[in-house]
C-alpha cells in the first residue's frame, strides 16, 4: 500500500516550508518524504494528515489514531540545525536514545536534531518514525517487542 510521498502539500504547510532557507527546505522535505514512506509500510496506520501544530509541519494519524504527532522544523535561533519532534510525554525519544544512543543527536526528550551537512541514517530514522506512527497501538507492549515489530517491516 502506497501513500504518495509526493502528495500535494496543504497551502498553509507549503507556506511554512517556503519561509525556511532553501537548504533547510530541501532537508525538511526529505524528512517529510521519510514520514510518508514509513507510514506506507504499515497497513494499520492509515492515511496521514499534514497540518500545522505550533506553526510547524505536523503529521498525525486521525483515522486510525495509531500514532503520536510528529513535527518537523527549522528555527532561526539554530540556523545550521533542523529537527524532527515527537511528543515528549509519549516517551518516544527516551526509547530512541536507548536503541540508538550514539546514532543521533537529541534535543532533550522531544527531538532528533540534524546539522545541515550531516548524513541521515535513514533506516534507523525510519524505525524511530515507525515507533511514533504506531505508538498508541503498541505502547503497552515491551520496548523490545515494539522495536522488533518496526524493524521487521522497515529493514
Amino acid at each position: 500500500m502506497t501513500r504518495q510521498p509526493d502528495k500535494a502539500i496543504p497551502v498553509e504547510v507549503a507556506e511554512v516550508f517556503a519561509s525556511y532557507p532553501q537548504p533547510m527546505q530541501t532537508k525538511l522535505l526529505f524528512l517529510r518524504q521519510l514520514i510518508y514512506e514509513t507510514a506506507a509500510c504499515f497497513e494499520d496506520v492509515g492515511e496521514l494528515e499534514e497540518t500545522l501544530k505550533w506553526g510547524e509541519p505536523s503529521y498525525i494519524t486521525p483515522r486510525s489514531k495509531s500514532g503520536s504527532t510528529i513535527r518537523i522544523a527549522w528555527k532561526a535561533a539554530a540556523p545550521e540545525q533542523y529537527s524532527i519532534f515527537f511528543k515528549c510525554t509519549a516517551n518516544l525519544v527516551p526509547a530512541f536514545k536507548e536503541k540508538y544512543a550514539t546514532t543521533f543527536r537529541y534535543g532533550g526528550n522531544r527531538s532528533i536534531d540534524f546539522s545541515l551537512d550531516e548524513k541521515i541514517p535513514v533506516t534507523e530514522l525510519k524505525c524511530c518514525i515507525a515507533l511514533a506512527l504506531t505508538y498508541h497501538r503498541n505502547k503497552n507492549r515491551s520496548s523490545a517487542a515494539r522495536w522488533e515489530q518496526v524493524q521487521k517491516i522497515i529493514e
